[in-house]
């Protein structure tokens, strides 16, 4: 494990914690750590995790606006749930996503898991917008790709990483019931 690994790792941890807390604070960290793993992930020929790091770091900076800004500023954000129709847009969206960057990656790079990283790349970005706009749904999408991304960072020998992606797969259970928790008061 690379230091940059370890301190990447460290702060997404301390990000996604912050997130389940709905503390504005997670956004600037996470744009910090998105930052650094978009170096490690290059480094690891997971060319598709790389360019999503980029996008993450417009997404840390429009999570931070929407959360402390959003449409009222007078208003904090809640969290709400998807209708049906948003969820299967959203994971149509991912599918169209996957088979495109998947396709790019085998073409033209010689991306070490194209498939693979290009599925989780994209469905990512759908499980992020959820999540900045503090949609419940975005924690039962993220405990699904955290599980898939732990295998793909074994595979790859990023251990810290699958690690870290590990313990976001519990914080992601932990956000799915205090997030839920904090709707049931809210709509009761």
């Amino acid at each position: 494990m690379s230091p940059l690994e370890a301190c990447a790792s460290l702060l997404g941890l301390i990000a996604v914690w912050l997130t389940v807390r709905q503390n504005p604070l997670c956004w600037p960290i996470g744009l910090v750590m998105v930052v650094l793993y978009a170096w490690v992930f290059f480094q690891a020929r997971l060319y598709s995790n790389a360019l999503l790091q980029f996008v993450y770091a417009a997404l840390q900076l429009y999570g931070w606006w929407h959360w402390t800004r959003g449409e009222r500023p007078d208003e904090r954000l809640h969290v709400s749930r998807l209708g049906l129709l948003q969820i299967g847009s959203g994971l149509a969206l991912g599918l169209v996503g996957s088979l495109a960057l998947g396709m790019l990656m085998v073409s033209y790079t010689d991306a070490s898991a194209p498939w693979q990283d290009a599925t989780l790349c994209a469905f990512s970005l759908v499980a992020q917008l959820w999540m900045a706009r503090k949609r419940l749904q975005c924690w039962l999408l993220w405990i699904v790709l955290d599980l898939l991304f732990v295998a793909l960072f074994i595979e790859q020998a990023l251990y810290s990483t699958a690690a870290l992606y590990g313990l976001f797969t519990l914080l992601a259970c932990h956000g799915w019931l205090t997030w839920r928790r904090e709707l049931a008061e809210r709509t009761s």
